[in-house]
């Protein structure tokens, strides 16, 4: 007599990183590599130019400067929210997320004023072109970023999220710190090492 078949048993719990988590994790460090090439290209050209790097001087600190504390202060926000949602605080997380949305269109808004009274264009030389190139993806990153916590916010207002269940708002504040170092690293690389050479 054939024994009988044990029924197969699927765990309830979900696994310790979900698919999401994982993605995350993979698009943050390919966006790691293309953002380590840029620096690489500015830092490589820049060796290589005969006279001064940059040409006209260092970029002007004055708009740049307190728009680093302005995305600093955002990368905070977003993780008041994502500590008040682990708790079971929705209304924390949302305004939170409303907060970090505030400031990531700050930032990109004194960035836009940064760009046009800033004396160098794209087309001036390999310079202008680096520069608008690799603050303009940062940019763009944080353009992304902001969608992403559009996204989160709506989700939240419809009550999807909460204590046990915030993934997305991790993946999420994830990315947001993630584009808030590399602005550290792109602001020390473009507006401050040229200050000290």
């Amino acid at each position: 007599m054939a024994a009988a078949a044990v029924p197969l048993v699927l765990p309830a719990e979900p696994a310790a990183r979900s698919t999401g988590t994982w993605g995350m994790g993979l698009l943050i460090a390919t966006e790691a590599s293309l953002f380590g090439y840029l620096l690489f290209s500015y830092f490589y050209v820049g060796a290589l130019a005969r006279g001064a790097w940059p040409p006209s001087g260092p970029p002007s600190l004055r708009l740049a400067l307190p728009n680093t504390f302005v995305l600093l202060l955002s990368s905070a926000t977003m993780y008041w929210a994502e500590s008040g949602i682990r708790r079971g605080r929705t209304g924390r997380l949302r305004l939170g997320l409303l907060a970090t949305l505030v400031l990531g269109a700050a930032f990109l808004t004194v960035q836009g004023i940064e760009y046009r009274t800033n004396p160098v264009r794209p087309t001036t030389n390999a310079y202008g072109s680096l520069f608008f190139t690799v603050t303009g993806f940062h940019g763009a990153h944080v353009a992304v970023g902001l969608l992403m916590i559009l996204v989160v916010v709506v989700r939240a207002l419809l009550g999807h999220l909460r204590a046990g269940r915030h993934e997305a708002v991790t993946n999420v504040s994830w990315y947001w710190h993630f584009v808030d170092v590399v602005w550290l690293v792109v602001f020390t690389s473009l507006y401050l090492v040229p200050r000290v050479g």
